[in-house]
C-alpha cells in the first residue's frame, strides 16, 4: 500500500482511493521465501472484509507487478470486486496466498508490518481497523541486519 513502495517496483501507479473486500480477512500467514508470513486476502464468507488501496497502472507495467508480487511462486492472482465509502464497485486485481503457501504459524518481520502501517497511514485506512488488524500483528524481528536496514529505508523516503 505504501506508494513510494509500488512506485518503485511499478512507475506508472496512482493511488485511486480506499475500498473494502468483503468476505476475506487480513492474515500475514502466506510463507515468504525469506521465511516470514507476509499478507494474504484470505477467503471468509461472512468475513468482515479488508481495507486497502485502489491503484491504477499502466498494462505494461502488469508483468513488472507479476513478478514482485511472487506471481506463480506463493501467490495467485484473482479479479475481485471492492467498494468505497461512496458505495461504488470496482474490479480490481488482488494476489492471494497459494494453499500450499499459508502456515499459520509465521509471523511477519517487524520491518514488513512497519511498511504495511505506513501505507495504511499514507492512505488514511480507518484507524480502529489498522489498529486491530495490522498493529496488533505480533512481528519477529528480522535477523538479516542488511535486509532489515534496505527494508527499513524504504519507511524514511
Amino acid at each position: 500500500m505504501l506508494t513510494a513502495r509500488l512506485r518503485a517496483r511499478v512507475p506508472s501507479c496512482k493511488p485511486i482511493g480506499i475500498a473494502l473486500l468483503p468476505d476475506h480477512e487480513l492474515r500475514f500467514h502466506k510463507r515468504s521465501k525469506d521465511g516470514s508470513g507476509k499478507c494474504d486476502a484470505f477467503h471468509i464468507e461472512g468475513g468482515g472484509g479488508i481495507y486497502g488501496v485502489v491503484f491504477s497502472f499502466n498494462a505494461s507495467d502488469r508483468q513488472a507487478l507479476d513478478r514482485f508480487e511472487g506471481l506463480g511462486a506463493g501467490y495467485n492472482d484473482a479479479i475481485v470486486t471492492v467498494h468505497n465509502v461512496e458505495g461504488r464497485s470496482w474490479k480490481v486485481l488482488t494476489y492471494t496466498a497459494h494453499p500450499h503457501h499459508i502456515d499459520e504459524m509465521l509471523k511477519p518481520y517487524s520491518w514488513y508490518r512497519d511498511l504495511v502501517l505506513a501505507g495504511a497511514s499514507e492512505h488514511g485506512l480507518p484507524q480502529q481497523y489498522v489498529a486491530t488488524r495490522v498493529e496488533a500483528v505480533e512481528a519477529i524481528e528480522d535477523l538479516n541486519f542488511a535486509r532489515d536496514a534496505t527494508e527499513r529505508a524504504a519507511l524514511e523516503r
